[in-house]
């Protein structure tokens, strides 16, 4: 198979839980940044890559794959061992919908072409920024408390780190970024912390990335 080309954004939340997950998996990949800062997302090379000017692509044998979650899944057929996925139909939608809380009801509403929007069109202030990021980190993160108190172990669901684990610990990395405290959350915290001592996530992290700060 043809080398593996993540190209994604070092503090990007989406970039951060494809990296983890390519990490679970053992695969070799090469990074190539887009300093999201710069606008190189919108670049024409970029949206041949990616017509929607976002973070992560991902090149494969397979063709170029777009849209984090779905890269994870790829990764997941692609690449059977570890699963991040458990293995009867009921388990794999209690992770995919921990997973989705993430995906599609918290970091949408908190990423970086939001927060501009917010600051350019309505003149909002970081505090007020930092207020709107909260309101909706807080709403999710008090879902899936619930939702790992029902369903989680050492990780986020079970003992082994899924795909809600790859979603879980960057939205935690953000949310302390806006300064939210989540130790209200305290199973929540327990589960990112754990899966965060993990070597294949713990290289994940942002600052060990080849282009951050």
């Amino acid at each position: 198979m043809s080398e593996l080309v993540l190209h994604g954004y070092w503090r990007s939340g989406t970039s951060y839980r494809t990296r983890i997950a390519l990490n679970i998996k053992g695969v070799a990949f090469r990074q190539e940044p887009v300093d999201l800062r710069q606008g190189v997302q919108k670049s024409e090379s970029y949206l041949a890559l990616n017509p929607q000017g976002l973070v992560p692509a991902l090149e494969t044998a397979d063709g170029v794959l777009t849209q984090s979650s779905a890269i994870i899944e790829w990764l997941d057929e692609r690449y059977p061992q570890p699963p991040l996925l458990p293995k009867t139909p009921a388990e794999r939608a209690i992770v995919r919908a921990m997973a989705l809380t993430v995906a599609c009801d918290i970091h949408p509403l908190n990423n970086l072409r939001v927060l501009k929007y917010l600051r350019s069109e309505f003149a909002a202030e970081q505090e007020s920024t930092d207020r709107w990021a909260e309101t909706w980190i807080a709403q999710g993160f008090d879902a899936l408390e619930a939702m790992i108190g029902l369903h989680g172990g050492l990780f986020a669901c079970g003992d082994s780190l899924t795909t809600v684990d790859c979603h879980l610990v960057p939205q935690v990395y953000s949310a302390q970024r806006f300064n939210v405290d989540c130790a209200r959350w305290p199973r929540l915290l327990a589960a990112a912390e754990n899966a965060m001592a993990e070597e294949p996530v713990a290289a994940a992290h942002p600052d060990r990335q080849p282009d951050a700060d």
